[in-house]
């Protein structure tokens, strides 16, 4: 497993820099910039780190999760459009060696039926869903939890 003392990487996928202005009727008025001042102060009440990142490059993507197999203790990925297209970003995560956390701000069960599959739930150890950017604090705060080994 990875070590506690890296940070959690926080990735989020196509479209969550339009976060806040794109379909609020869907995903609220909150921005990518609030949920990465949440997921901020989630990590600092937790005592660990994280690396907030989004790219709306597949390829990219991947290459983060590879540089987290030595570079994080735990990845949590809205991986939005790529949730159930990406065999690439599932293939990548397989081979971390840490908790992942599939968050999303929308409830996808409740969307149409093409993004109901997700690869990524394939690789992960949780999936949070549907309670807007307060999920990103949800898992952060699970995450430090299983990092420092509580239970």
């Amino acid at each position: 497993m990875a070590q506690k003392d890296l940070p959690i990487l926080v990735i989020n996928g196509p479209n969550l820099n339009l976060l806040g202005t794109r379909q609020p009727e869907i995903y609220g008025h909150d921005t990518l910039e609030d949920a990465e001042r949440l997921s901020r102060d989630a990590a600092a009440a937790a005592g660990v780190e994280i690396d907030f990142r989004q790219s709306n490059h597949e390829g990219e993507i991947v290459d983060w999760i590879q540089w987290a197999r030595t570079n994080a203790c735990a990845i949590l990925i809205n991986p939005a459009g790529f949730t159930s297209t990406s065999i690439a970003i599932l293939d990548s995560l397989l081979i971390f060696d840490g908790p992942i956390f599939e968050v999303h701000v929308s409830a996808l069960f409740r969307r149409d039926e093409f993004r109901h599959p997700s690869y990524v739930s394939k690789a992960a150890t949780a999936k949070i869903e549907g309670f807007g950017i307060a999920g990103y604090g949800f898992a952060i705060t699970r995450i430090a939890q299983l990092v420092k080994g509580a239970k």
